[in-house]
């Protein structure tokens, strides 16, 4: 059968554009003993991405010229060949951005499209959530009366972070890029108290009111000059989890910023970059908790849902201007 897909067409310098994509015809062949057939149903789009454009060492490879990009998909069962597998089974596993797709049995876990809805399994009860969870717990371990401040509060990881430590009895208080993002962390996702970075002009003392005992844990997601602003108010023995640096993945000369060593080393703070396979032995008990909070009604989540598989370029692009609220997700 035929299918389409997305292939890099050419790395980007600077912000990607429409260009570095291109959507073309591909031929499936049978599938075999152990195989499943899967169409694709929802499509995660995540910042990470954009360093995979990239031809750098990293965690992960690069992804390939003329060979579609790849992240984590929910998918429908169309035909099995697998004793484990039935048609109408919904599965997420990591796949290529292609309309159709075969999987080995390995490649794949069922969801339980009863809990939650299916797209929750690419946010809240998957990666996202995962990432935020571990990050927060394991690095950041914040206690009740502590500070907590996350940059991109309104991007997926974000505003899970910003919830759980509310859970914990944190003050928590939020950096995004509009009033109405700002309005939504306060009012729908328990947040004290949020920054609008695009209209302060002194973001050092923006910080410095919204956190008047100084910052205990600053959960990192843009790196740069918000960043460099939260550490000037960090307390003794804060923990930074170094999650994401939106702000930087698109440079093309190395930035320069203020020398944060001096800062860190005199306050005895911790910072440590992670990526969630690290907790990866531990995913049951993630999920099991951010289930849980769920169903308490303790934890909230929203999602940016762009309809058609051609737009998952779109959608990717779009996180890098702050197009997102919550995960940014594409239904086929």
């Amino acid at each position: 059968m035929k299918t389409e897909q997305i292939v890099l067409a050419s790395r980007p310098t600077g912000l990607p554009v429409s260009n570095n994509f291109r959507i073309e015809q591909v031929e499936l062949p049978e599938i075999n003993a152990g195989e499943i057939l899967l169409k694709g149903m929802y499509y995660s789009v995540d910042p990470y991405m954009r360093g995979r454009m990239n031809d750098t060492k990293s965690y992960v490879p690069p992804f390939e010229i003329n060979k579609p990009l790849n992240g984590s998909v929910i998918g429908k069962v169309v035909e099995s060949k697998s004793d484990n597998y039935k048609s109408g089974d919904v599965v997420v596993g990591s796949f290529p951005w292609q309309k159709d797709f075969i999987a080995t049995e390995k490649d794949v876990r069922i969801i339980d499209i009863t809990i939650a809805p299916a797209s929750y399994y690419l946010s809240i009860l998957g990666m996202t959530g995962l990432t935020a969870y571990f990050g927060l717990m394991q690095i950041g371990k914040p206690k009740a009366g502590e500070t907590v401040v996350v940059s991109a509060a309104a991007g997926a990881v974000g505003i899970v972070v910003g919830q759980i430590a509310r859970i914990q009895g944190c003050h928590v208080v939020g950096i995004a890029g509009s009033d109405e993002k700002t309005k939504m962390l306060i009012s729908g996702f328990g947040f004290n108290e949020a920054i609008n970075y695009k209209t302060i002009s002194d973001m050092n003392k923006a910080i410095a009111e919204a956190c008047p005992k100084g910052v205990d844990v600053y959960f990192d997601n843009v790196g740069g000059e918000i960043s460099d602003a939260v550490i000037k108010n960090i307390n003794f023995h804060a923990r930074i989890p170094l999650c994401g640096q939106i702000s930087l993945y698109n440079s093309t000369e190395t930035p320069m910023g203020p020398r944060l060593q001096p800062m860190l080393l005199t306050k005895s703070v911790l910072m440590q970059g992670f990526i969630v396979s690290n907790y990866q032995a531990q995913f049951p008990e993630g999920i099991k908790m951010l289930a849980q909070w769920i169903k308490e009604g303790k934890l909230k989540f929203t999602e940016t849902i762009e309809h058609g598989f051609e737009n998952l370029p779109t959608a990717l692009l779009g996180l890098f201007k702050g197009e997102n609220t919550g995960k940014m997700i594409v239904e086929a």
